[in-house]
């Protein structure tokens, strides 16, 4: 059984100090006449003596308490500041930390002899399982070849989004989502490289010769060799102006043929109309706007002799010949303006390869991401039209 301590008053404690300085009886003689053990008495009489001055001059005490008191307030209030300062290094710290992943928590810890801290608090600090040091990671291997896929994409084709990007991998064998293609481009910094100018009609009207009405306002198009449009462009090169004419198929979006020429005329337009004549059959109905050149008789006339009923844009409206002008700017945003040209050649040579390109490997919104040429002979197949193309006069 525990004994209670005994707690004296203060009263009490003075009294028998009082006594001891007296001097009259030993500190044995008090205690025991007190009940008490002369150990107390000393304790007691040493701290009644330590703090006489305070009882005698108690301004001078009130004043040493109140600047120890101010000090104390001082310190707490620096060490409140270093405290708060320290508490944001620490949620930011935090916040850092959590945002690494495992591997470059690992690269943080040091195990060298002269680390400052050990490995185990290292760890704790870092939030790692220790067993994580010794680790060897399992390569993703799939998903190097992945990123290494998109890389390479995007140096053949910069100009395809997230989507089209993931519409080659899904073709080139690649099982992958969309958001997943999205994310990897983002890490490797990669955003499509397009090039926008102001377009310049360059066709003008001749009013002697006559005018054929729209015909494609509310037609539902929905076969290839429908309607065929077509329209000339100009390209700016070292030496000056050229000029691209294509033939398109509406439903599929494919050119049929296209040529580049130094001068705007009817010869340039007959060209392009003879040979996707020659290739790809003929349309039903054939779409233009009312520049001379395809006013001409000529023009007209090989249209009529085919059977094809012409079609011309309204004045002024370029909207009226709406799937030759959106491939124009796509030629010309996706490849055209991105690069130079010393030369006709130079040119030559680039818009064949972004013709092969846009005919048979280019993803097309407007298709569900089909691909222009793929679409017009599923098309032909369909309607059971058929042909053998001849590579040898395809430009």
């Amino acid at each position: 059984m525990s004994r209670t301590r005994t707690v004296y008053t203060a009263e009490f404690k003075t009294k028998l100090v009082l006594e001891v300085l007296k001097e009259e009886k030993t500190l044995v003689e008090i205690a025991s006449a007190n009940k008490i053990t002369p150990k107390n008495l000393q304790n007691w009489k040493k701290v009644f003596l330590e703090n006489a001055e305070m009882a005698m001059e108690p301004s001078k005490a009130i004043k040493e308490y109140k600047e120890e008191n101010a000090k104390l307030q001082r310190e707490i209030g620096e060490y409140a500041k270093k405290v708060g300062q320290l508490t944001l290094e620490k949620d930011w710290a935090v916040g850092k930390l959590q945002s690494l992943d495992l591997f470059e928590k690992l690269e943080m810890v040091d195990e060298s002899e002269l680390k400052i801290l050990s490995v185990v608090k290292q760890c704790r600090l870092l939030d790692l399982n220790r067993s994580n040091l010794y680790y060897e990671p399992v390569v993703n291997e799939y998903k190097l070849a992945i990123k290494e896929e998109i890389q390479a994409i995007f140096e053949e084709v910069p100009i395809y989004g997230a989507k089209k990007v993931h519409c080659q991998l899904l073709e080139n064998g690649f099982n992958v989502s969309l958001n997943t293609v999205a994310a990897y481009r983002q890490e490797l910094g990669l955003r499509a490289v397009l090039a926008v100018r102001e377009p310049i009609f360059l066709t003008q009207p001749n009013i002697a010769h006559p005018k054929h009405s729209y015909k494609l306002r509310g037609l539902d198009i929905v076969r290839a060799n429908q309607v065929w449009s077509t329209d000339i462009t100009y390209i700016k090169i070292a030496g000056g102006m050229v000029y691209l004419a294509a033939v398109i198929d509406w439903y599929s979006k494919a050119v049929l043929s296209w040529r580049i020429s130094n001068t705007m005329d009817t010869a340039l337009v007959m060209d392009v109309l003879n040979e996707a004549l020659l290739i790809y059959g003929k349309p039903e109905i054939f779409n233009t706007d009312q520049g001379s050149q395809y006013t001409s008789y000529i023009h007209t006339q090989t249209l009529i002799d085919n059977g094809i009923t012409i079609s011309m844009d309204g004045k002024g409206r370029a909207t009226d010949n709406i799937v030759i002008e959106r491939f124009w700017r796509s030629a010309k945003v996706e490849r055209i303006y991105l690069n130079e040209y010393n030369t006709i050649k130079e040119l030559k040579e680039d818009v064949r390869d972004y013709m092969q390109f846009y005919n048979y490997r280019r993803f097309h919104e407007t298709l569900e991401y089909k691909k222009p040429m793929n679409v017009y002979f599923e098309s032909l197949k369909i309607n059971n039209e058929k042909f053998d193309i001849n590579e040898e006069c395809v430009a």
